[in-house]
């Protein structure tokens, strides 16, 4: 993780910030996966809980090797128009580290119900009293609205970006580019 890139989100009067960067959020995940890596992460330099957001820029954290191969995919066709692409550049000296991981939410337990009827075969009754509405999980973090591969449903990917610390924690990333423990750099 001693390089990164930023692309930076232009002001668009057609498209909404939180929908290009689901755009934009999209379109990485895809060439992650067809890179088949789990040496990029990502990090979000304006993140912010209050008020609640991802900000205008996604940095992608990497070797400058693993980022001149994610960029010789042309992964940003249909994007150029909407981003200014900075090069690859060395990660500052002295830059402290965070986690920035996935967090899930039971959000919505008339769906966690009907579920599990279905895998259980019970009755509504029963589910209901097996999921008691107190379940349901109010997210309270920035997110990017994205578009399933496999299944082509819309989700909330709900970003948890952690404390910075001093040292770096060695890891894998997921193809979102978030990992459970591994950091990158936070500047």
């Amino acid at each position: 993780m001693d390089h990164y890139l930023d692309i930076q989100l232009l002001p668009d009067p057609e498209f909404s910030q939180p929908m290009l960067m689901g755009a934009l959020y999209n379109k990485l995940h895809r060439a992650l996966v067809s890179l088949e890596t789990d040496r990029i992460g990502v990090s979000f330099p304006e993140y912010s809980l209050k008020p609640k957001g991802l900000g205008s820029i996604l940095r992608i954290h990497g070797s400058n090797a693993d980022l001149k191969q994610l960029q010789a995919l042309d992964w940003l066709r249909g994007m150029r128009d909407h981003i200014e692409l900075s090069p690859a550049q060395q990660v500052p000296a002295d830059t402290q580290h965070s986690c920035v991981k996935r967090r899930q939410y039971k959000t919505n337990v008339e769906r966690l119900r009907r579920r599990r009827m279905k895998r259980k075969g019970e009755t509504y009754q029963e589910a209901s009293e097996a999921i008691p509405d107190s379940v349901e999980q109010r997210p309270d973090l920035p997110f990017a609205v994205l578009r399933s591969q496999s299944t082509g449903q819309g989700f909330h990917l709900f970003v948890e970006q952690g404390k910075p610390m001093p040292e770096p924690v060695s890891g894998r990333f997921n193809s979102y580019g978030l990992s459970l423990g591994a950091t990158v750099p936070i500047f």
